[in-house]
């Protein structure tokens, strides 16, 4: 678990510093996996395939991100869990999540390789390859096919070596594994004579390479070691690993709709037109891969500042918040400004670098560069807006400000605009997308900065942890309108020790630099985004904060501590004794009733929203199930009455005495 003092240096330190101490090396790893998707397209291009061998590489690539979306949806998933089996200090989980992300990696990538074996042809048409291209495409996409299960094993396993710790070990194996695709795409494409089939070789050795380093890794893993039990599926924990992953997945798929959608439209209208089907599916193949560098720059400096982001607005210091917003969207503006000048001005230099002399080629590559990329600035500021909502704890708004530019806009006027305008209307799709994707997420940001500018920061109340006397630790977990606050009040009441409830949350504040309000309400948030929600930067940030000072609570003495997963973070504690407490329907109903003068409609609605909310946490938090009688040392209904079960929570303790 991340130490607060080094939390707090980031509510302090110099934002501009923070902001280069963390982006550059975003950016670096980020730029060295986009040499994977570029350099066989530069050498295939200056080959003597030329542009084709660029349209056979572009019908294959978005194949490839279908099997990538999978690896890091289950990379990203088990290194977030990993992250949070570091901060509970749970050591049984942890090798779990990761083994069986490896597992169920290396069955989809053997699945993946025999469907695309089986189904080649159909895919390679399916995804834009002509008569003209599809031997090509077939020659290329068979020997990538082989490579598969490394690339996927060793993209998946990435994220887990990063939360594990090692950057740097994560980009040297990245690293390795594109120079030697470098290295080795002259040698097999010139050198050898063997043309496309060369390129996809040197991608897949290269692969190879960088699963082989990432492997050798897990020898001395820092967080966790994988041992046999690893590999057996535990579906609890596995299932955890997919929500935790899921949005990567949906990211990554979306760029598979887009990549689709155009290679068939350019393909079907430029078929029509005197370009061919072959020389728009070449060209806008060059342009994404050029345009992702662009875009690559750009996420590793929004990347970059989503610590500093998330902690600060978790800390309500708000204008530390926006001077690292105006600093991330005056860089993006910056290097898209820049962009746009190559790609309107002089095309042609960028174009150049992927070979081909052919006139009607250049003509529709630049026709590409100067539409397509038009609005490139636009881009780069909607992807950086998306990446701060969920940096702030907003998930719903990222995925609208993401999902509204690339699937609402853009995906239905590719299919749309070649209607009127032919084989250029896929190009138009783009700028015209860009436009209200900007106005979309910035009256989103606008929105977002006002709301900011209306709140305050709570006071910091001056509650200490109090000492008591040595013994037992009560934690009690509860159904919402089961009275167990109260309960845990007349609890600590008659046996002189302290009571803890907001308490924890003010003491977490303090502790952490965070604010109380924004601690107190982190489980409160709508149940279709709470995962999602739970898993972003300032939630992370409380959640270290909360764990640490139970701790902290545990170790002055004897208490009661209600909610927040406390049974599950003093799990070790000798002195623990677990309490569940829940209630029939009828009496929670009538309960929050009178405390809160809900409606019979609004009570029962409450009720079940606030029990989802909190079944959801503590599974994010201890991968087990919230209610479980398993997890808990007793199990009470509270329908008896509050008095009444705090009395009998009382003689439990004296049973156990005895």
């Amino acid at each position: 678990m991340e130490n607060q003092n080094d939390n707090k240096y980031l509510g302090q330190e110099k934002v501009s510093k923070l902001l280069f101490k963390f982006s550059i090396p975003c950016i670096l790893s980020l730029l060295i996996s986009s040499l994977y998707n570029i350099v066989d397209q530069i050498f295939v291009g200056n080959s003597s395939v030329g542009y084709l061998g660029n349209a056979a590489t572009t019908v294959v690539y978005p194949i490839t991100i279908i099997a990538v979306a999978f690896a890091w949806c289950f990379g990203d998933g088990s290194a977030a869990y990993l992250s949070l089996c570091q901060g509970r200090n749970d050591t049984k989980n942890s090798h779990k999540s990761i083994g069986n992300s490896i597992l169920v990696t290396f069955v989809i990538s053997i699945l993946f390789m025999i469907l695309g074996y089986l189904f080649m042809d159909k895919l390679l048409y399916g995804f834009g390859a002509s008569d003209v291209t599809i031997n090509l495409a077939r020659n290329y996409f068979q020997i990538i096919l082989l490579g598969i299960p490394f690339y996927m094993l060793a993209n998946s396993v990435n994220s887990v070596i990063r939360a594990d710790g090692s950057p740097k070990f994560s980009m040297a194996a990245t690293l390795l594994g594109a120079i030697l695709n470098i290295l080795l795409d002259p040698l097999f494409i010139f050198g050898f004579n063997w043309g496309i089939a060369g390129a996809a070789w040197a991608t897949i050795i290269g692969q190879i390479a960088s699963f082989i380093l990432s492997v050798i890794y897990f020898f001395k893993s820092k967080t966790f070691q994988l041992n046999r039990d690893s590999f057996k599926m535990d579906f609890e924990v596995f299932s955890n690993v997919i929500k935790l992953g899921v949005s990567t997945f949906i990211t990554q798929m979306s760029i598979v709709v887009i990549s689709l959608v155009c290679n068939i439209m350019l393909a079907k209208y430029g078929a029509l037109s005197k370009y061919g089907a072959d020389i728009p599916i070449a060209t806008i193949g060059i342009c994404m891969k050029v345009f992702s560098i662009v875009i690559n720059i750009v996420v590793g400096i929004v990347l970059g500042a989503q610590p500093i982001l998330g902690y600060n607005y978790g800390a309500k210091k708000y204008d530390r918040v926006k001077e690292t917003f105006k600093l991330v969207m005056i860089s993006s503006v910056i290097i898209g400004i820049f962009a746009t000048m190559v790609f309107e001005l002089c095309p042609e230099m960028v174009i150049k670098m992927f070979g081909t002399s052919d006139s009607l080629y250049m003509e529709f590559a630049v026709k590409t560069f100067r539409i397509f990329l038009m609005f490139i600035t636009f881009t780069c500021l909607i992807k950086v807006i998306s990446i701060f909502f969920q940096a702030v704890g907003e998930p719903f708004k990222s995925a609208v400000v993401s999902l509204c530019r690339d699937i609402v806009l853009f995906v239905p006027l590719v299919i749309l605009l070649p209607k009127f305008m032919g084989v250029t209307g896929p190009l138009w799709a783009a700028p015209m997308a860009d436009l209200f994707g900007i106005a979309v997420s910035g009256t989103l940001t606008i929105l977002f900065f006002k709301k900011l500018s209306h709140e305050t920061i709570t006071s910091k109340d001056s509650v200490v942890i109090k000492s008591s006397k040595p013994g037992v630790i009560i934690t009690i977990s509860r159904e919402h309108g089961s009275a167990g606050k109260y309960i845990g009040e007349i609890i600590a009441k008659k046996l002189h020790i302290p009571y803890y409830y907001k308490e924890l949350t003010a003491l977490a504040a303090k502790e952490s630099g965070l604010d109380k309000e924004f601690v107190s309400k982190i489980n409160s948030t709508s149940d279709v985004w709470h995962d999602l929600y739970l898993t972003t930067s300032p939630v992370k940030y409380a959640i270290q904060a909360q764990d640490q000072i139970i701790r902290e609570i545990a170790e002055h003495g004897s208490c009661v501590i209600v909610g927040r997963a406390t049974d599950y973070v003093l799990r070790d504690h000798p002195d623990l004794v677990r309490v569940f407490i829940y209630a029939n329907p009828e009496y929670k109903v009538k309960k929050l009733q009178e405390m809160y003068g809900d409606s019979e409609k609004d009570a029962v609605k409450n009720m079940h929203k606030s029990d989802k909310n909190r079944a959801s946490y503590y599974q994010l938090i201890s991968g087990k199930t919230w209610g479980d009688y398993k997890n808990y040392d007793l199990l009470i209904d509270s329908s008896i009455g509050a008095k009444e079960t705090a009395n009998a929570i009382i003689e439990y303790l004296k049973y156990l005495k005895n």
